[in-house]
């Protein structure tokens, strides 16, 4: 709906669920989101991770034609991950994705896929040596050049930290758009109910 992405990109987002803080309003009015995936990744990039790792500057000016868009890096990119990181411009920003590139790189289960997600997560070095030679491995299998597949096992590595889980961005961004639909179209009902649901909070 044309006139509910006009309201989030006007910044008027308050009573727009979990897109109402300052930092929030500051990021939309940089990132002018115009479709749903927007949403899904404005949820995720608003945390302190993204936001100090750079990723939230690339993500923005990869969106704005600012910046070359790469799958995952100007120099290590492989045409099999176009399709995973498309939506998010190049940019690994989900815990999906990061499974994603490991079933389609190396060729891992998604049960082993998430093995991977969980120790990237958490630094484990050993578990991490141990997942490196396995991605090496099913690199070589797939008949993918083992040290493209390895700088991008770093990168993703690197990023995977910062991952966020998509499916919970996504039902988070579906009540931000349902909230933004309902503000566009009914904003004297919408703030109503918004006041009376808050009215032990005199802010």
């Amino acid at each position: 709906d044309s006139r509910t992405f006009e309201t989030l990109q006007s910044g008027e987002t308050t009573a727009i669920f979990q897109l109402e803080s300052r930092g929030m309003k500051e990021l939309i009015a940089r990132l002018r989101p115009d479709c749903f995936e927007d949403i899904i990744a404005l949820v995720a990039l608003f945390r302190p991770g993204p936001l100090q790792s750079g990723m939230v500057d690339n993500f923005i000016n990869r969106k704005h034609g600012k910046e070359d868009i790469s799958y995952p890096d100007p120099k290590y990119q492989h045409e099999n991950l176009k399709p995973l990181l498309e939506p998010t411009y190049g940019v690994i920003l989900y815990q999906e994705q990061v499974m994603q590139i490991a079933q389609v790189l190396a060729g891992y289960s998604l049960g082993e896929a998430d093995v991977l997600r969980r120790a990237m997560g958490k630094k484990k070095k050993e578990e991490m040596a141990k997942q490196r030679a396995v991605f090496e491995e099913g690199a070589k299998k797939q008949g993918i050049d083992v040290k493209l597949a390895i700088k991008i096992f770093d990168l993703v590595e690197k990023f995977a930290g910062y991952g966020f889980n998509k499916s919970h961005s996504a039902a988070y961004a579906l009540l931000s758009y349902q909230t933004a639909w309902l503000k566009t179209h009914y904003p004297g009902p919408f703030m109503a109910a918004v006041m009376s649901s808050e009215m032990d909070d005199t802010d």
